[in-house]
């Protein structure tokens, strides 16, 4: 029997990434399809509990779902799939998901983040434009083929999510990264609609990008494959010691 892999996003199910990766994914796997109805961008892991979720077969090993990522994943595994996924791929992202602040909003993240919690090897994909702010998901979704063949044949370490970033052709080379740090000076757009009340637009502002040089930031920008490994334990182990934090639980007891 063929392995089963489960692709997902956060830009809808007809999003060219995701219909690049299934088309290049079709002679290593049986690949399906679960993933958002529309735009889903920023939406973490959220799950949607306070109303239905609706599903559309959309094709055969097509189905969109009015939900998030995180829906998806969860739809996909209980109800929508004949048998487990032996791994799940997020993306590929209409643009990068570099840094800690990126990785915390991103569906596209989450979704694949979602699929470690339940213990499936799980990545998440993301596609740097070039510089006119074209996006050619072809040589990204060669790349994704390779390394979901080696998934398959070794599989990833329990807890363990990879956050792939590809940036325009010519490729450097890959590299294992840490996460970098984008810092956003988000904008709030205020406006009245024309019952005259108020209503708010968050855009992202200015970003400032900061990271050392093994930083997926700074790797990207030097034309590498960034591959950061994250993990779904969020503990900081430097500050189960750190005095200061030690000195606050004391003063509790």
């Amino acid at each position: 029997m063929r392995p089963l892999l489960l692709l997902t996003n956060d830009d809808g199910f007809f999003a060219p990434g995701i219909q690049a990766l299934a088309k290049e994914l079709k002679g290593l796997a049986e690949a399906v399809i679960v993933a958002p109805d529309r735009e889903k961008s920023a939406t973490s892991l959220s799950l949607t509990l306070r109303r239905p979720l609706r599903v559309e077969k959309i094709a055969k090993n097509t189905f969109a779902v009015d939900g998030t990522p995180a829906d998806c994943i969860y739809l996909a595994i209980r109800k929508l799939l004949p048998r487990p996924p032996r791994l799940i791929i997020s993306g590929i992202n209409s643009g990068p998901n570099l840094g800690q602040q990126d990785i915390s909003y991103s569906g596209t993240v989450a979704a694949a983040l979602q699929g470690t919690f339940l213990q499936i090897p799980s990545l998440a994909v993301s596609l740097i434009p070039e510089k006119d702010g074209t996006l050619d998901f072809i040589p990204g979704a060669k790349f994704v083929r390779r390394i979901a063949a080696r998934i398959l044949e070794t599989g990833l370490p329990a807890g363990l999510t990879l956050n792939i970033n590809i940036p325009p052709l010519p490729y450097r080379g890959v590299k294992i990264t840490t996460l970098g740090e984008k810092r956003y000076d988000p904008e709030v757009v205020e406006k009245t609609d024309p019952r005259s009340k108020t209503y708010y637009w968050i855009g992202l502002g200015k970003i400032l990008p900061l990271g050392g040089k093994r930083s997926d930031i700074r790797a990207a920008e030097r034309g590498y494959i960034s591959i950061t490994p994250l993990h779904t334990d969020r503990t900081d182990p430097r500050a189960l010691s750190n005095p200061a934090l030690k000195k606050i639980v004391q003063a509790l007891v």
